[in-house]
């Protein structure tokens, strides 16, 4: 059976530029999502924490606006995509994406099919509307509440929108709950307590995000045991959002160079961090910039918060919260290769 070393990091605080404590740890549904794609495909997952104590949900991660239904997410995926013929045109922020409503276009788009409208007349009217409220910065439902012709007040509409995000609400604790439920979340194995020969037995390893593995993971001896031990082999070696930050533990190689010295790469950017909460307040450094320092061939997607994901040899890297299932199922693809090509 393939095992996966399914390295979270335990750390709860992270200390900010100007000093002060930050509450961190690892985002739930970088988390849950792909734990659940490898026990599916059969894999045997072992969940590792550097010194074994258990992991903490960042409560930053658990925000509703992290955990929009699935029906919703692709929705305005596609919602979006109308107005960004190139993607290079549109910056869709955290704020836009969070703050404006855009996540009810599907439900709001069913109230016009229940009118009468097609489907596709109605994915018109609510691209038009999101498009108008992307670009003068206002509340979705204010747009559609003025088209008069759409036969909707604007208290259906905000209907809509609250009802989505009560259910991203119950999204977020549902995962919550499924995480706390895994027995490997509440009693991890030590990744310090593991032999060289013992960390030799797994066949990939996969880190999640947050802003916690920039605590116990990016300067890590034991981390850059278990790395070394799979680079050995050109086992997979993948990591998510912050999570590439465990790619700072490995040591140098024969020739002192990094052990990753020029492979391609992606994590969390400076553009994304920007947006965070712990961005705003001020990050002692920055994921992507150490990347890069330490011989990164950096390579992020065209647009911020996009999934986007890199795959360089063995090494897999996901950008952002939205690249975890193109991730995860990078993973499963590459250990599911012929030997030949999983190198």
């Amino acid at each position: 059976m393939i095992r996966i070393a399914y390295l979270v990091t335990s750390a709860r605080e992270m200390t900010l530029a100007d000093g002060t404590a930050h509450p961190t740890g690892y985002f739930a549904e970088e988390a849950l999502k792909p734990y659940e794609r490898f026990t599916d495909a059969g894999f045997d997952v072992t969940v590792i924490t550097p010194d074994g104590n258990p992991p903490y949900a960042d409560p930053y991660g658990l925000s509703w606006f992290f955990h929009y239904p699935d029906e919703d997410k692709d929705y305005l995926a596609s919602v979006v995509r109308t107005f960004a013929r190139d993607v290079d045109d549109i910056r869709l922020t955290l704020h836009q994406n969070t703050e404006l409503g855009l996540a009810a276009a599907r439900r709001v788009a069913t109230l016009l099919q229940q009118q009468g409208r097609t489907a596709a007349e109605a994915h018109r009217v609510v691209s038009a509307a999101a498009r108008t409220a992307w670009r003068q910065d206002r509340q979705f439902a204010d747009v559609l509440a003025e088209d008069g012709s759409l036969g909707l007040t604007r208290e259906q509409i905000q209907a809509e929108v609250d009802a989505q995000r009560a259910d991203s609400e119950r999204l977020a604790d549902e995962r919550h709950r499924k995480l706390l439920q895994i027995p490997g979340f509440q009693d991890p194995v030590a990744l310090s307590s593991l032999s060289d020969a013992q960390l030799g037995e797994f066949d990939a390893v996969f880190a999640p995000g947050g802003h916690g593995p920039m605590v116990d993971l990016a300067d890590n001896p034991d981390v850059g045991r278990l790395l070394t031990a799979l680079q050995a082999r050109r086992a997979p070696i993948a990591a998510l959002c912050h999570g590439p930050a465990i790619l700072l533990s490995a040591p140098e190689r024969a020739d002192g160079l990094w052990l990753f010295d020029g492979y391609r790469m992606t994590s969390f950017t400076d553009e994304e961090e920007d947006q965070t909460e712990a961005g705003r307040l001020g990050m002692a450094w920055l994921l992507d910039v150490a990347l890069k320092n330490a011989g990164a061939v950096f390579d992020d997607g065209p647009s911020a918060w996009i999934s986007h994901v890199v795959v360089d040899r063995n090494l897999i890297t996901g950008q952002n919260p939205g690249s975890t299932e193109a991730a995860a199922d990078a993973v499963i693809k590459k250990l599911a290769a012929p030997a030949s090509q999983a190198a």
